[in-house]
């Protein structure tokens, strides 16, 4: 199989951009079968992808919370009974389209309830028209589903929680 060739950035490397560290990532990208990896680190996050894209980023800024005007009423707000996400659930490591069964009319993955072992297959994400398993990261019981079937994801979204 002949060697997947990085293509630069389209906007030069920070300075402190480790080169070798997305070879490693390339390599690896390569001996798993994965289409994609991304890592973050100290601010700075790479992804590497099959499509023979590397990409460095800045982190995201901080949202700003909204501050009301001085002398405004205070009102409550629905916003204040939505539950806090656990650090520790299940993100997603990639935008997609969520599936929770490997085709339509077959058992889901997992439900609320189900016992993991880790490796175990908990949902499919498609990108670019790709099936990306999702992998429980540990051992556990599926306390939480945060994602619908057929449903978008964002990079980072929550989609399960093992406890």
């Amino acid at each position: 199989m002949p060697a997947k060739k990085i293509s630069p950035p389209s906007r030069p490397l920070p300075d402190n951009a480790d080169l070798g560290l997305i070879r490693s990532l390339a390599d690896l990208l390569n001996e798993t079968g994965l289409t994609e990896i991304e890592l973050e680190q100290k601010g700075v996050r790479v992804r590497v992808s099959r499509g023979g894209t590397a990409v460095y980023a800045a982190a995201a800024p901080a949202p700003v919370p909204h501050v009301a005007p001085a002398g405004a009423p205070v009102a409550a707000t629905a916003q204040s009974t939505v539950t806090a996400i656990p650090a520790d659930a299940v993100k997603s490591p990639m935008v997609g389209t969520v599936y929770r069964a490997s085709q339509p009319g077959t058992p889901n993955f997992i439900e609320v309830g189900s016992e993991v072992k880790a490796g175990q297959t908990l949902l499919i994400i498609e990108a670019m028209k790709t099936m990306n398993q999702i992998p429980a990261p540990r051992a556990g019981k599926v306390t939480q589903i945060y994602v619908q079937n057929g449903s978008p994801v964002e990079y980072g979204e929550a989609l399960v929680l093992i406890e």
